[in-house]
């Protein structure tokens, strides 16, 4: 797959390929409980918290964040989905992007020819494949609310549009910015978002309020994120 082009888009759509240049030994695991739970304790020493379920949310919405962003823009950019569940992907717990995601051998799941149909695809390779795994691997090792973490994913996928979104239409291609803002509205009719919050358009691009806070305020100097329910009266569902 023509992966190496989403770099440019920015470093959360970056994803290492091939063989790991440092060795088998070099930190990369499997996406699973271990890695979660290394994970965590990188993120709250980083964040400067002993509070494990901050620590354990942040986490959780940043490889959230890559994996939305790398099967995005993929399908977007390329046309093609990444096998990102099938293809041994692994991670590593003390690296930020792009560096913490190896995929040695890319390959593509079967294509679609319409946003419903990517949607689909991504919704079960991402959303159903990995995240719903370590969703529980997450709660495995720290208790936090499982709504508070398909929030979490829906903003990283929002997220994930918004920065799409913005560079398609700064390099003249505004067909595939309306296409990423039609895959994403596709996606968020997935059980697992539907009710995570609303996304709309607006004049200066797509804009999400979430329905759950993700516990980011709760870090000393930390404030509220841009689309936070504690920002934005709650809508109805």
């Amino acid at each position: 797959m023509r992966l190496r082009e989403l770099a440019d888009v920015g470093p959360f759509f970056a994803l290492r390929t091939g063989d790991d240049p440092e060795g088998a030994d070099s930190g990369y695991l499997p996406l699973g409980e271990e890695a979660v739970r290394l994970r965590v304790e990188t993120v709250a020493e980083r964040l400067g918290t002993a509070d494990r379920r901050v620590a354990a949310s942040i986490a959780f919405q940043g490889i959230a964040g890559r994996l939305t962003s790398i099967a995005l823009g993929s399908a977007v950019l390329t046309g093609r989905v990444p096998d990102l569940a099938g293809g041994d992907l692994r991670w590593h717990p003390a690296r930020s992007a792009p560096d913490d995601l190896l995929l040695p051998a890319p390959a593509a799941v079967a294509p679609a020819a319409d946003p419903a149909g990517q949607a689909e695809r991504i919704s079960a390779a991402v959303l159903h494949g990995l995240l719903v795994p370590l969703h529980h691997a997450t709660r495995a090792a720290t208790p936090v609310s499982a709504r508070l973490l398909w929030g979490n994913a829906a903003s990283s996928l929002a997220g994930s549009l918004r920065v799409l979104h913005t560079w398609c239409l700064e390099h003249n291609r505004p067909q595939d910015a309306d296409h990423a803002l039609a895959l994403t509205r596709a996606l968020f009719r997935d059980p697992l978002l539907r009710d995570t919050g609303t996304l709309r358009r607006t004049r200066g691009g797509p804009v999400f309020e979430r329905r759950t806070c993700c516990l980011y305020y709760r870090v000393a100097g930390g404030g509220m994120c841009g689309d936070c329910v504690l920002r934005h009266p709650p809508r109805g569902r």
